[in-house]
C-alpha cells in the first residue's frame, strides 16, 4: 500500500479526532476518540495516547499508551506501533491534507483504517471523497463506521 510522500513529524504531532474507522475490538463502542502524538527527543519514537469513552460521552474513559516508531525515515509515513511488547503493528499514513487538517492511517492487510482530523468533524463531501479513495485502493468501505464525537 502506498504512503504519502513525506510527513513533517513536528506538524503531525498533537491531537487527532478519530472521525471514522474499521474498529479494532477495543474501539467498537468508542465515543469522543482522540489519538495524540508526541515526538520524543530521538526524533523517531512517538509517545501515543489513545483515549475515548465507552458507549457515550458519560461512559467510562479508556486510555491506551502504545509507542510509535518511525520505520521509514525517508518519508516518515511508515511507522510501527507497539501496543504489547514485543509485538509491533505496521501503520501507514496513506493520506494527509497539505495543511495537516486530516489524515488517513491504514495497515497493509486493509483490516483496519482510521480517518482522523484536527477538528471533531469533517465535511460530508470530504468524508465521501476519502471513502471513495479508500475503496479505490481496496478497502471494504462498508466496514467503516463513524466514531461519535459528542463534546459537551
Amino acid at each position: 500500500m502506498k504512503t504519502v510522500e513525506f510527513v513533517d513529524l513536528e506538524r503531525f504531532m498533537g491531537d487527532w479526532y478519530v472521525i471514522a474507522n474499521i474498529p479494532t475490538f477495543i474501539e467498537k463502542r468508542a465515543t469522543n476518540a482522540i489519538e495524540s502524538y508526541e515526538l520524543m527527543e530521538d526524533g523517531k519514537t512517538i509517545k501515543t495516547t489513545f483515549s475515548f469513552f465507552n458507549d457515550s460521552p458519560d461512559g467510562k474513559k479508556k486510555v491506551y499508551n502504545p509507542t510509535g516508531f518511525v520505520y521509514n525515515s525517508e518519508t516518515n509515513a511508515e511507522w510501527r506501533m507497539q501496543f504489547i511488547w514485543p509485538f509491533k503493528s505496521v501503520f501507514l499514513i496513506i493520506d494527509l491534507d497539505e495543511g495537516y487538517n486530516y489524515t488517513v492511517i491504514g495497515i497493509p492487510s486493509k483490516k483496519y483504517v482510521w480517518i482522523m482530523a484536527r477538528e471533531p468533524a469533517l465535511s460530508e463531501q470530504l468524508y465521501e471523497t476519502i471513502l471513495e479513495n479508500l475503496s479505490e485502493i481496496g478497502y471494504n468501505t462498508s466496514l467503516i463506521s463513524k466514531v461519535p464525537q459528542v463534546w459537551k
